[in-house]
This record gives C-alpha cells, structure tokens and sequence, in this order.
C-alpha cells in the first residue's frame, strides 16, 4: 500500500485572498488532506500524469514479481550497474544508458538498491532528471558527444569494413541527434 504524503489544499482562493474573509476562514482553508495522487499512484500513471517526486523520495516501486523473476532483474541491475561504471573508464561504453537500465530493473526487484541508486550522489541525478521527463544534463551530452567523436576517430583510423564503418557512424549520429533534442534539467 502507498504511503500518504500529506499536502496542504487551500479554500478557494476567492475565500482565501479575500479582504473580507476573517483570520479563522482563511487558516481553515489550509487543513491538511491526503491528495488522491498520493494515495493512489496507478490511478494516476492510468490517467496519464507522472507523479512528482521529492529529490530524497524514489518513485514507488513497481509490484514484486515471482522470487526468480525478481532474482533476474537483480542480477540485470547488477550488470548493467556494472557496466555503467565500467563505461565511466571506457571510451564509448555508456554510462547513462547502463545507469537507467540499472535503474528500471532495481524498481522492479529490489527496494534497497533502487532507494540506494536514488540517492547516490553520482547516479542519482541521473536517475532523478530521468524520472522528470526524460531530461539529460547538458554535461552528459558533451561527454556523449566527446566520445563517439572519439570513438569515430577511432573508426576511421583502424580501417574495419566499410559498412561497419556505416553502421557505427550513423547510429551514433542518430544517438546524438536523439541526445541533444532530449530536455535538459
């Protein structure tokens, strides 16, 4: 079951802003009630909002799966984990990419790792400008763009086929197309 996250919900705010309302209307207006949107959170991803979450707070977690699923996804969180900071020390492996598949499959096994993820001070904001709508920081697109130029340099140096050479080339210019048009935080 969620928990409630209690917010202030005002009187009208004809009432409220009133010079002629008394000082007892307008401190009744502010009681506290529970929103349906923390209360309900699948009515509202149904509805088509995305929630808003605290910095500190991860978003709900997704229902468990069966203990073997829920172990995969583990295992995948792992990897891709792993992975991600692997690509911190090797030009062009993503970090980012691997950090959100981190991410997605911690939300969906394990509540410690995803909470720890949320909160890291190096994936964290990733995860978090993510969950705001898919924004990517202006730094990690010039840290994208640094290394598939890099690693076209390298491409072009080495000589491989020619269509591997075509492949690699325009799938990173469509990545970085895609990046740079992404919202930023």
């Amino acid at each position: 079951m969620a928990t409630a996250r209690w917010h202030n919900r005002s009187m009208p705010s004809t009432a409220r802003e009133s010079s002629t309302a008394s000082p007892e209307d307008r401190e009744a207006g502010a009681q506290q009630i529970p929103t349906a949107q923390a209360l309900e959170p699948e009515a509202t991803a149904q509805a088509g909002t995305a929630p808003a979450f605290h910095d500190d707070d991860p978003p709900p977690l997704h229902r468990m799966p069966a203990a073997p699923l829920r172990w995969a996804l583990q295992l995948f969180a792992c990897l891709s984990l792993a992975t991600g900071i692997a690509g911190i020390f090797i030009p062009g492996l993503p970090t980012t990419v691997f950090v959100l598949m981190a991410g997605w499959a911690a939300a969906r096994s394990s509540q410690r790792m995803h909470t720890w993820l949320w909160r890291h001070r190096l994936f964290g904001p990733m995860l978090r400008n993510w969950a705001r709508g898919g924004c990517v920081s202006r730094r990690a697109k010039w840290s994208a763009s640094a290394m598939m130029s890099l690693c076209a340099v390298i491409l072009l140096w080495t000589r491989p086929p020619a269509w591997v050479q075509a492949v690699a080339l325009t799938s990173m210019g469509c990545v970085l197309v895609w990046l740079w048009f992404r919202p930023e935080p």
